[in-house]
């Protein structure tokens, strides 16, 4: 034999052992030889597992990467599990650097192997070597496989395989945080019984799994029914007595009852211990706002920004009340320390979009609300933005879709559900708006809101011209300082040319609050009866509060131009020798929207 290993083939053979043995488990040592080190007792394997679960993901990718080329080109080198080890700890490292479909494909070669792992375990009876215990208890999990498989599919956006492939785990040995993903995968594809018993099952193992209770809650499951699943823990730890109250209270906001969930979330934080909580503050921040008080809103929005100024949650809702009142300079600070933070959250392109959209930019609107779409599907503030900006470009059919989507993710937001209205009346679809309209009163009660958005519609149509005067009567007694009832009321009482009654209401409306439209509309109303100095003051007042304020603009050049006729018939011929000039800002205008036009088609908007 001796003589056979003798030459250059043998001395071939005899090094392509040595690698073997190298690359395999160590063997016994024979009694009385010295020990190795401990490091020399690893095998390549070992060192590879070793370097993952230290975090050395880089270097994984490479190591195993090479280990698996020469498997590759020797089946031999190494054994089944050690094969299936490799091709885990490989998808892992391409999971850690985002390469998703190619770390499914890793984790796919992985099972395989395993399912040919236990085949042969099968055939084979087991030998007694105490070597291969140990061995076969570090082999990766093959549960923890496939949950990570059904991250890649999330991140690719293939829900219905991350629920095949989550599927396909026996209930029995499904983890908390798999129940948990089966829960809003089922959510999301609309298996509502399904999310359900697996929002259940993780609050069985994990009672205090609050994220889980909120996806029950979100289901239409009771409160009371919810709570019973936590009493045993409530009862058998101190201090957690609030919990009750907090469940209590996230009912109220799912079931769209927005008085009594501000008035229970303000009793858990005027407790001392819950007192200043960020997630509390944003709570009651976006309740404000759905309730249509946007000035509280506001106020708690800067109490949570104070308290944790690397929050994110809700900015884009606080982005968008800025917007709204003007403040383009503020919405312009927070998106640019919003991006500072992170740029891979839809909050920041949201509130950039905002002041786009209410700088006319819609284009760059419609830009910024398809980018947030892209980094969090569910985002219902960037749904409505790119709506609304796909409305007012005359591309109505399209925004119908996004204002569909968001009132599928959020069915108690209204202002969901007036972008929706705004479409049907922008495309003469009065029936439908009326429908959409009656069945929101219906759904979520009768209150200053769905009141005056009825009224909204009704407005419309010449035949329910005293229906929309009946329920705007209606809001503002419920609320007299509801700006959208007051506006509403303000235009009917115009259409009917009732100016003292008009200006009445918005001096009553304008005495506790200070709002732009308000002013503006005060100063029209004013004009109408000769009382031009005050309808002058309202303007001026109106645009201070919003620079941005066309109409107010242009209420006060009328007067400007009425006041002084030559001073006026001066102006029109200086604009006229500026023409040019004039010509050239707007050319730009449809360069920037032509620029970002380009964009969106590069990014599937069109």
């Amino acid at each position: 034999m001796d003589s056979c290993l003798r030459g250059p083939l043998g001395g071939a053979i005899l090094e392509s052992q040595r690698v073997e043995e190298a690359l395999s488990l160590p063997t016994p040592s024979p009694a009385g030889a010295p020990r190795p080190a401990p490091a020399s007792r690893m095998s390549v394997v070992e060192h590879v597992r070793e370097m993952a679960a230290a975090g050395l993901h880089s270097n994984v990718r490479l190591l195993s990467g090479l280990l698996l080329t020469m498997s590759g080109n020797n089946p031999e080198l190494f054994s089944p599990s050690q094969k299936y080890q490799l091709l885990v700890y490989h998808a892992d490292s391409l999971f850690h650097d985002k390469e998703y479909r190619n770390a499914v494909s890793k984790y796919t070669m992985a099972l395989q192997q395993k399912k040919a792992l236990s085949k042969t375990s099968k055939v084979r009876p087991s030998t007694g070597n105490a070597a291969a215990t140990p061995q076969s208890q570090c082999l990766p999990s093959e549960i923890e496989v496939k949950y990570k498989m059904a991250e890649c599919y999330t991140m690719l956006k293939q829900d219905k395989d991350a629920i095949a492939i989550l599927d396909g785990i026996p209930s029995r040995q499904r983890t908390p945080k798999i129940n948990m993903m089966l829960a809003n995968l089922y959510k999301k594809a609309g298996q509502e019984r399904s999310s359900v018993t697996s929002y259940k099952e993780v609050l069985r193992q994990c009672p205090l799994a609050l994220d889980a209770i909120l996806g029950l809650l979100s289901l239409s499951v009771k409160g009371a029914e919810v709570a019973s699943m936590t009493m045993n823990v409530i009862q058998s730890i101190p201090n957690l007595d609030w919990l009750s109250v907090w469940i209590k209270a996230y009912a109220f906001v799912h079931t769209g009852d927005n008085t009594r969930a501000i008035n229970t979330i303000c009793s858990l934080e005027k407790k001392s211990l819950l007192r200043d909580n960020v997630d509390l503050l944003g709570s009651l921040a976006d309740l404000y706002f759905r309730a249509g008080d946007n000035k509280n809103s506001i106020l708690k929005f800067e109490q949570a920004q104070m308290l944790d100024p690397y929050l994110i949650k809700g900015m884009d809702v606080y982005g968008y009340l800025l917007a709204r009142d003007g403040r383009l300079e503020d919405v312009e600070n927070l998106g640019c320390r919003l991006f500072n933070i992170s740029d891979q959250h839809a909050e920041p392109w949201v509130v950039s979009g905002c002041h786009s959209f209410y700088s006319k930019r819609y284009s760059r609107a419609l830009y910024l609300g398809a980018k947030a779409i892209q980094l969090n599907s569910n985002s219902v503030q960037a749904l409505l933005l790119k709506g609304a900006a796909l409305r007012n470009m005359g591309r109505v059919q399209e925004a119908i879709i996004h204002f569909r989507e968001a009132i599928r993710l959020a069915p108690c937001r209204l202002d969901c559900y007036e972008g929706l209205i705004d479409c049907y009346l922008a495309s003469n679809s009065i029936r439908e708006a009326m429908v959409m309209a009656n069945n929101v009163y219906k759904t979520l009660g009768a209150n200053a809101q769905t009141l005056t958005l009825l009224a909204t519609v009704c407005l419309e149509d010449p035949v329910t011209q005293e229906k929309a005067k009946t329920l705007l009567d209606k809001a503002l007694t419920q609320r007299p300082d509801y700006i959208k009832a007051v506006v509403k009321k303000a235009e009917l009482l115009s259409r009917e040319q009732k100016y003292e009654d008009g200006i009445a209401l918005l001096r009553n409306a304008l005495a506790n609050q200070s709002d732009c439209v308000l002013h503006r509309i005060l100063g029209d109303f004013l004009v109408a009866v000769s009382e031009y100095q005050e309808a002058m003051d309202q303007y001026s007042i109106a645009l201070s509060l919003d620079p941005n304020d066309q109409k107010s603009l242009e209420g006060m050049q009328k007067m400007e131009k009425e006041e002084s006729p030559t001073d006026a018939t001066q102006e029109e011929d200086v604009d006229d020798m500026e023409g040019s000039g004039e010509e050239g800002d707007l050319e730009g205008s449809d360069s920037e929207a032509a620029q970002w036009a380009d964009q969106e088609q590069w990014f599937g908007m069109q």
